[in-house]
């Protein structure tokens, strides 16, 4: 009875095993591309990713930092505004520096202040003190001299009358009387002179000093507001009022990383640029000029858009993922080419966006 099961379970495991075997080897039918790839429109065209950028005459999209460490107070632009250039994009905290300029620039009033008096030398309040001294002086002396006149006279008279310690005293008056009226009058022409024209020139000098130092301290408040470089469109915001912005950027919570405060694009807002990458190995086959014929398709649609040749930037270099950090960095270097498109009405492509690029490479040589 046992051996009976043992048979019957045996059968079971192996139709079980052939109907597993038959079922898994049944090939599931593909499922349908979500988009239909883009087809190559040339007869012998080269493929290459491109990103979509801001239009502007070099380089690519602007990011915008700081030139300063300091919290942001204010963010003055939003995103997609068009700015022209030297409008404020956004407003640090500069009261310190705001507090050592003001600062700065009082020394150096006071220092101009301190000049214009040494140039406005002499008062005329201080001639007239000094004048009337020398007068005190100038009767000082004719009373010492008719003192001493006076006791001369007597002595001539009778020598009992006039001690030589008297007389002696009154000509060392007179003498004392002429040095004081000398000294008056000395001080009275350096009174007159003004000042000294070394001084002026020291003093000269710290103005300069100062008023340069308050230009700098001026121009680097001025650092606290950050303006556009250029006319352009504000492309993203990557920081917020109350974050702590450097000239490494803002901390980017997503990345991980630091970011530039805000991405710029130059240019007019309706018309865009598609950078495309070439790899090393086809440049040869390009016949890049203004003849040159490439198309655009918008990934996800069967949209195409013909694209004009702008330049190519001649340096060939590693490529980077199109994310753009510097980590992804492949063994593959890569010739940007510049094309311009403009920016279609019933279609969304924004800077940034990945799309496909056919570069029509001419004839296939024989």
């Amino acid at each position: 009875m046992s051996n009976r099961w043992l048979f019957i379970l045996a059968g079971v495991g192996v139709l079980i095993g052939v109907v597993s075997a038959i079922y898994y080897s049944i090939q599931p039918k593909a499922l349908p591309p979500i988009y239909n790839p883009a087809p190559n429109p040339f007869v012998n065209g080269i493929y290459a990713n491109g990103i979509v950028q801001s239009d502007q005459d070099n380089g690519v999209n602007i990011p915008i930092y700081a030139e300063v460490a300091a919290t942001v107070l204010e963010i003055a632009v939003k995103e997609g505004q068009s700015v022209r250039k030297g409008d404020v994009l956004l407003v640090l905290d500069g009261r310190v520096q705001r507090a050592t300029a003001e600062q700065l620039q009082a020394q150096a009033e006071a220092a101009r202040a301190a000049l214009a008096e040494m140039r406005a030398q002499p008062r005329p309040e201080s001639l007239a003190v000094f004048g009337a001294q020398v007068d005190a002086a100038a009767a000082a002396l004719k009373l010492s001299k008719d003192s001493y006149i006076k006791l001369l006279g007597a002595s001539e008279l009778g020598e009992d009358l006039v001690s030589k310690d008297q007389l002696d005293s009154a000509a060392n008056a007179v003498k004392v009387a002429e040095a004081n009226l000398t000294v008056s009058r000395r001080q009275y022409d350096l009174a007159k002179a003004g000042a000294w024209k070394y001084d002026v020139d020291n003093q000269t000098h710290q103005v300069a000093a100062l008023e340069k130092a308050y230009r700098a301290a001026a121009e680097q408040l001025d650092k606290y507001t950050v303006r556009a470089p250029v006319d352009g469109r504000i492309l993203s915001i990557q920081t917020a009022v109350g974050s702590y912005a450097s000239a490494q950027g803002t901390y980017d919570v997503i990345l991980g990383s630091n970011a530039p405060l805000m991405l710029m694009g130059g240019g007019d807002a309706d018309s865009l640029s598609v950078r495309c990458y070439i790899d090393e190995i086809l440049i040869h086959r390009l016949p890049l000029g203004s003849q040159t014929q490439a198309r655009l398709f918008v990934r996800g649609t069967d949209i195409s858009i013909p694209l004009q040749f702008v330049r190519v930037q001649p340096y060939v270099s590693p490529k980077v993922q199109l994310s753009n950090e510097r980590t992804e960095r492949v063994d593959l270097r890569v010739l940007p080419v510049i094309f311009r498109l403009a920016k279609p009405q019933q279609v969304q492509l924004y800077p940034g966006q990945l799309v496909d690029v056919y570069i029509d490479a001419g004839h296939p040589s024989h």
